[in-house]
């Protein structure tokens, strides 16, 4: 059965030009589940293509509309004004924005995603936020009758745009298990480790190893470096052996080469540090490493270092 068929077109003009802004209809087509995906970010943009090319019929939402408006003209999907449009009549629903305050902006109130989701469909955060924000929502959704899968991702923006990230969940069984096959449209992993805020919990698991790994692997560098060591032929002898990581392999060289205009920003590294540190705090325990990278990058931060890549922190370590 169709929507009914409803469009709405709001037109102004900003110096010479002319913005144009559409409530495309959406129809269930031969089974097709209906997604929506709110936040059109580095992650977002790309991971609501892949939905869409897995042959999901797609609408998007972005704060920024005219990004919005230039995915759905590039990919062919539909854009709505606001996620309560967005997701209207949809199974599933998918957000990728910033921080536990934006999350919430675009989930509650008139215009937010729970206003217009029918009961027994799925909300997936893939934001990288607090476990208590996974378990408030998890709550706010079953009042509705919404199920909640809280499911931060690894793999950066290369793995977004190649559809292979790691997608840590929580949540019950049953949801995961409808939502699995939808993920899997830009995953390459996604596993299911307990209930709401345990794949919040996983993913501070995932912030702290990159943290100290990018402090070796900047020590080392610093030491390789001084030593009159070749760092492309150290990378290839390393990479393959116990040493070896990701951020080896892609990171050393263009670190040794002072290039840090990619990849994830401090600003963000920095926000997910807080909510390891904040975990960690309840817990009673005291992370000295985490702490110590937090604060070298508090002080890249100052430098204006602050949207570098998170490899930028071997200039902490030079002195």
């Amino acid at each position: 059965m169709s929507i009914a068929a409803i469009i709405v077109i709001t037109r102004w003009r900003i110096g010479k030009q002319r913005l144009t802004y559409y409530r495309i209809t959406k129809e269930e087509k031969n089974g097709k589940h209906e997604v929506a995906f709110v936040g059109l970010g580095v992650m977002g943009y790309p991971m609501a293509g892949h939905l869409l090319r897995a042959g999901f019929d797609t609408t998007v939402y972005n704060r920024t509309a005219a990004k919005a408006e230039a995915w759905a003209n590039q990919h062919g999907g539909a854009h709505a004004l606001t996620p309560r449009e967005a997701a209207e009549g949809c199974e599933f629903v998918f957000v990728c924005v910033g921080n536990d305050n934006d999350v919430r902006s675009v989930i509650y109130g008139d215009d937010g995603v729970l206003a217009s989701m029918k009961p027994g469909s799925i909300l997936v955060d893939h934001t990288t936020t607090s476990a208590e924000l996974a378990e408030e929502l998890a709550k706010a959704c079953a009042e509705k009758g919404v199920s909640f899968i809280d499911a931060p991702v690894s793999g950066g923006q290369a793995g977004a745009e190649n559809g292979v990230l790691t997608v840590m969940c929580g949540g019950s069984e049953d949801a995961f298990a409808r939502a699995q096959p939808v993920i899997d449209a830009f995953a390459k992993s996604a596993v299911l480790l307990g209930e709401n805020g345990q794949g919040q919990r996983c993913k501070m698991v995932n912030q702290i190893c990159i943290a100290g790994i990018l402090q070796g692997l900047s020590e080392a560098l610093i030491l390789a470096q001084a030593s009159g060591l070749n760092i492309e032929q150290v990378t290839d002898v390393l990479k393959h052996g116990a040493a070896g990581s990701w951020q080896m392999e892609n990171r050393a060289v263009t670190m040794a080469q002072d290039k840090f205009d990619f990849g994830f920003a401090i600003d963000w590294m920095r926000k997910d540090l807080g909510i390891c540190l904040d975990e960690a705090s309840r817990h009673g325990l005291d992370l000295a490493l985490t702490k110590n990278v937090d604060s070298k990058y508090e002080e890249l931060q100052q430098r204006g270092f602050g949207r570098m890549d998170t490899s930028v922190l071997i200039k902490a370590n030079k002195k």
